[in-house]
């Protein structure tokens, strides 16, 4: 009996084993070819089966199936040495049906997959291809409509070849056209700071000088477009000086002193056109202000002979005083309400619908503020003398007082 038990056992065992791969079924899928429901290894003669297979069904033209199929040998065979490539090629099918979107990320997953395999470069050039479409105008698809905006995906794609491929030859270009998307939008701080992302990092990369020119040129656009801030033109002039210093041989050289004149010009007339702006609304003292401003920043330019001449016709007309700098009156409460009642009254008879006699506005009464005080010219003007006092006694009386107190010994 205990000869027998041994021989038991290693027959059940035996029957055991096949017991266990008979619970996975083995099924053929017309898109993915043989495969065993449940098994996960990475058997590279199975890999090599499905790809092949894969292969077969792009040949034949079905793309659809040979794109399923490539899925199957990423997903099952994911550690196999045909996997980047089944991944490669899952973006190329993509890419060759439009859909440059998903086919986007299919390369960005072979790149962080798979950083050591043999298409690296030709996929981080792809997804650069890719990216520099959206940043042309290619919009994002949904259900095969182009939906979204182009230059937003267009900004992340590019973030994500910097993050993926830091080191690839297309890094320095990738950060630039961060910095282009962005301009492209709008969003000029943000511009600026990606380009000089590039000069700082990739300064040894042709770009860089490209970078350090745009970060002048959307500082220019920034000054330009809204914010006339004598603070942003003079970054402006700064970042052009940089860059004609630094790469005294660029193409863009000339174009760049001619933004600095340009910068020049420009300050002296956004400031005349706030002289003019206080001038017309009355402000006489405060289009002086502006108007010495154009004349001490641009002396001899045209607009410094229109500011000269303006503040003398004011001179002649208000007087220096009125021009003359200096604390404004406090407004009080009562004369507060007058003005806004009267606003009020003006904006009513301004409406195009409005019926009823004009609105005549009062002329300010100026109250002239305590004089100086008058010199004595004549003794008449002098006041009352103060009254004389009597004259000290000369001698000492001969006997002290007894009235008055003695003296300490």
């Amino acid at each position: 009996m205990p000869k027998i038990a041994p021989v038991l056992l290693l027959t059940l065992l035996a029957c055991l084993v096949p017991l266990r791969w008979c619970e996975a079924a083995v099924t053929f899928r017309s898109n993915e070819g043989w495969s065993i429901d449940g098994d996960d290894s990475h058997d590279a003669g199975s890999a090599a089966l499905q790809m092949a297979y894969a292969e077969q069904l792009e040949a034949r033209g079905d793309d659809t199936g040979a794109y399923k199929a490539y899925k199957v040998v990423v997903k099952r065979y994911g550690l196999s040495l045909l996997a980047p490539k089944a991944q490669y090629k899952t973006g190329q099918l993509l890419q060759r049906h439009h859909d440059n979107d998903k086919a986007f990320d299919a390369y960005n997953a072979y790149v962080t997959k798979y950083p050591q395999g043999g298409d690296f470069d030709a996929v981080v050039e792809q997804m650069f291809k890719i990216g520099k479409l959206f940043l042309d105008g290619e919009k994002k698809k949904m259900l095969g409509v182009p939906v979204g905006s182009s230059m937003s995906r267009a900004q992340t794609m590019f973030e994500t070849i910097g993050k993926s491929a830091p080191f690839s030859k297309y890094a320095a270009l990738a950060q630039f056209n961060v910095g282009q998307a962005l301009e492209k939008q709008g969003k000029y701080p943000e511009a600026m700071k990606a380009y000089q992302i590039v000069v700082t990092k990739y300064a040894g990369d042709a770009i860089a000088a490209d970078a350090l020119y745009q970060v002048g040129y959307v500082q220019l656009r920034n000054y330009r477009e809204g914010s006339y801030n004598r603070a942003d033109a003079a970054k402006a002039r700064e970042a052009f000086e940089d860059f004609i210093n630094r790469y005294p041989s660029s193409e863009k050289v000339a174009q760049a002193k001619e933004n600095m004149k340009s910068l020049e010009t420009g300050s002296a007339k956004s400031t005349l056109e706030v002289a003019r702006f206080y001038d017309k609304t009355k402000q006489y003292r405060a289009a002086v202000i502006y108007y010495n401003d154009v004349i001490k920043s641009q002396p001899g330019s045209p607009e410094s002979e229109i500011a000269k001449s303006r503040i003398e016709e004011l001179k002649q007309q208000v007087g220096e005083d009125a021009l003359r700098a200096g604390p404004e009156r406090t407004e009080t409460g009562a004369r507060a309400a007058q003005r806004r009642k009267l606003q009020a009254k003006v904006d009513t008879a301004s409406r195009p619908d409005y019926v009823g006699p004009p609105v005549v506005v009062p002329e300010e009464k100026i109250v002239a503020g305590p004089g100086k005080p008058k010199l004595r010219t004549s003794p008449d003007h002098l006041g009352p003398m103060p009254a004389v006092e009597p004259p000290l006694p000369e001698t000492l009386p001969a006997t002290p007082d007894p009235t008055l107190p003695k003296p300490p010994l």
